[in-house]
């Protein structure tokens, strides 16, 4: 069983910046395709970006192509969410996500695991 947990959330200001970490364990990290989601108060679960498990290939949702990176590193089995000049549209929950069958990573249909959640909050 793979157990994801997230960590690097916190407050943050406007056009500041956090790295979001997710360490994985129970499983072999460079078969799977991992991603980060995020859910605000009253609303769906999104797609944030997704890094694929061959090759490393990246895709981002629209709103955070520009500001935000996601990266993995397979020696440490962990996936980082970079995230730079933060909005106040940012705060939500954010949740990484891993599965063997990620294609492209938008869905999270795509996932077996997913994490228990880090906070990020953006004050104006």
């Amino acid at each position: 069983q793979v157990q994801l947990v997230e960590s690097g959330g916190g407050m943050v200001q406007t056009g500041g910046s956090l790295r979001l970490s997710c360490v994985a364990s129970g499983g072999t990290f460079s078969n799977y395709g991992m991603g980060w989601f995020r859910q605000a108060p009253g609303k769906e679960r999104e797609f944030v970006a997704s890094i694929r498990r061959l090759f490393g290939n990246t895709y981002a949702a629209d709103s955070v192509e520009a500001r935000f990176t996601i990266s993995r590193d397979n020696a440490k089995n962990t996936v980082y969410l970079q995230m730079n000049s933060l909005k106040p549209e940012d705060t939500a929950v954010y949740y990484c996500a891993g599965g063997l069958r990620v294609s492209i990573g938008r869905q999270d249909n795509e996932y077996d695991y997913w994490g228990q959640g880090t906070q990020v909050t953006v004050s104006s």
